[in-house]
């Protein structure tokens, strides 16, 4: 067999070629940790995965996903909780030469169908068991109604009849783990939901899904813009606590453990028990979690176990609640799954850069890229001012541009452009006091 060919510099490079990139230099690191409590929610052994068994399993279950012929480029749904599975499916489908599309695990029938139509899915992965939930039955449900969908595999235990069972595609397939991340990514699609607020745990956004495409350099760029001012160095580890079912769950989850070259521990189910014993563990970490924790942390100890607490909001929110020149602290404001917007708190505040938005065209410091990394954004990229651009507009609407931030809309599966001039509106305004934004508003 010839040796696999090298990416050219100008094609996309996808999550794979990072992945392989540090499984060549530290196969025995630690890509993947599952939250303790995984085998009470899913029926599945908690396992960590170094970086060598990462590849090696993305490249069986890839291999079986090209067995199932659909066309280079097809867009292909993951439907899973946060676990590592989740994470090496995703990197599966993408080295499988197709568009993972992420579903997010908790919506019901009629949205994820809302989804699949809007992005032409025509498979899915997903697992079995979820607590009381049966996730593969319910896409099961969705492929009734929607019959384009052609295949569901899903993880076990629980794999209903007919749905292809990912880890008998495992043990069925070898697929060459050296050719891992060697060709072009075609991408991926989120999912933005019209009317999302950020007022807790419990907030339900209004109406239907609009799927959001994006290449694969504009999520690593995303990645990088949220490692500046997280300062994550390689073998360090990002514990989270969001989904990875949309842009802000995965640039600060999966995107950034593996341009960072850190491991990455996921828990979908909060239990103050287990993730108290996680932060426990002799490892330098970065918590990421909802904003909405903020208050129930700042009663704990949790701050000074950590070397950066990271609270993602998502607009439309509140800001002056935020307790303020916290040293360590990031936050993370999510725009739909436009853009996402982030520094620390005693420099580059958010409040500060959405007050005088010039502020965000200063470029992260490219020390905070480790140097074992694969220059993953390309250098055209530099050639803009920083990452991501953001301006006012005459309505007080914030648009934005740059590479972290390039993305068009899809309806059933046709593009449709949303910039204008080179910039992406978005539909939230800052509301000023003091020179100081203390609040993101819908316009």
């Amino acid at each position: 067999m010839p040796a696999a060919m090298p990416v050219p510099a100008s094609a996309p490079m996808g999550l794979c070629a990072l992945l392989a990139a540090v499984a060549d230099r530290h196969p025995a690191r630690i890509a993947f940790v599952d939250q303790a409590s995984k085998p009470d929610w899913c029926g599945r052994p908690a396992i960590a995965w170094t970086f060598a068994a990462a590849r090696e399993i993305v490249a069986r279950l890839a291999e079986g996903l090209q067995q199932l012929r659909l066309p280079p480029r097809s867009p292909v749904g993951l439907c899973m909780a946060g676990m590592a599975e989740a994470h090496l499916a995703f990197l599966a489908i993408e080295q499988a030469g197709h568009v993972p599309c992420l579903l997010p695990v908790t919506w019901d029938e009629d949205r994820l169908l809302q989804a699949v139509e809007s992005a032409q899915i025509l498979a899915i992965l997903t697992q079995g068991v979820l607590g009381a939930e049966r996730p593969a039955e319910t896409m099961c449900r969705v492929a009734m109604r929607y019959f384009p969908l052609r295949f569901v595999a899903a993880f076990g235990p629980h794999v209903p009849d007919g749905v292809l069972s990912l880890d008998q595609v495992v043990l069925d397939h070898r697929g060459d783990a050296a050719a891992l991340g060697t060709g072009p990514a075609a991408g991926l699609v989120t999912f933005a939901l019209p009317g999302a607020g950020s007022a807790g745990p419990s907030s339900e956004p209004a109406g239907a899904p609009v799927a959001v495409r994006r290449e694969a350099e504009a999520l690593t760029a995303a990645a990088a813009g949220c490692l500046a001012p997280m300062r994550v160095e390689p073998g360090d580890r990002i514990l989270s606590l969001m989904p990875p079912s949309d842009l802000k769950g995965l640039a600060t989850g999966l995107a950034a453990a593996l341009l960072a070259g850190a491991t990455l521990e996921c828990h979908p189910v909060f239990e103050a028990g287990t993730l108290s014993a996680a932060l426990d563990q002799p490892v330098p970490t970065h918590l990421v979690a909802p904003a909405w924790m903020e208050a129930g942390f700042a009663r704990t100890t949790v701050a000074g176990r950590l070397r950066t607490l990271a609270y993602v909001h998502r607009a439309p929110c509140r800001l002056s609640g935020r307790l303020p020149g916290r040293a360590g602290v990031v936050d993370i404001l999510a725009f739909d799954e436009t853009a996402l917007l982030c520094g620390r708190r005693d420099a580059q505040d958010v409040g500060l850069v959405l007050a005088a938005p010039e502020r965000a065209a200063l470029a992260p410091e490219r020390a905070a890229l480790a140097p074992e990394r694969v220059a993953p954004i390309p250098d055209r990229t530099a050639d803009r001012a920083g990452l991501i651009q953001l301006r006012r507009d005459p309505d007080g609407r914030l648009s934005f541009r740059g590479a972290a931030c390039t993305a068009r809309m899809l309806h059933r599966g046709i593009t449709r452009e949303e910039n204008q001039d080179g910039w992406m509106p978005s539909r939230f305004r800052p509301s000023l006091f003091a020179g100081v934004a203390t609040a993101v508003a819908e316009v």
